[in-house]
């Protein structure tokens, strides 16, 4: 019996996830000496964490708004059918700012997530792109005021 993704994270596993999460340009030595262990079996566990997909990503945060993007918007996008998704989703991807899109329950088919620089710029990508997509039926939109929390799932 093969053991589950969750049972192949042992106890050093998410001691580094808890430490690369928080700062993922934390030095290996530094993780290593967190975790007392060598450099390289951190080297070896992160490389392992990597190809397995526990880790998909990594980078640099980029603050929306020192770029001019002072909107942060989420738009509820209800299709005429569910199964729209597949022939949508390639057209969404086409418009740089949008950074989520999410498959989803409830009252909207999807729900997506995108930057814009002011209300002419965001009138633009939802009654000049959004809404004329193929299959999208009706949208609303929900303006982020403020983001309070952002942060990764617990380790």
């Amino acid at each position: 019996m093969e053991k589950s993704e969750t049972e192949k994270i042992d106890k050093l596993d998410r001691q580094i996830l808890e430490i690369i999460s928080k700062n993922a340009r934390t030095p290996f030595k530094d993780v290593a000496q967190a975790c007392g262990v060598s450099r390289a079996a951190i080297h070896q566990r992160v490389q392992r964490l990597i190809e397995t997909k526990v880790i998909v990503g990594s980078g640099y945060q980029v603050n929306p708004k020192i770029l001019g993007f002072n909107y942060c918007t989420y738009i509820g996008i209800k299709l005429e059918r569910g199964s729209m998704y597949k022939e949508v989703v390639p057209q969404l991807e086409k418009i740089p700012e949008i950074v989520e899109i999410h498959f989803t329950t409830g009252p909207y088919t999807m729900l997506v997530k995108l930057y814009a620089h002011d209300n002419d710029h965001f009138m633009e990508l939802l009654n000049g792109k959004i809404q004329e997509i193929n299959g999208v039926t009706e949208t609303e939109t929900l303006m982020s005021l403020r983001t309070s929390l952002k942060r990764e799932v617990p380790i």
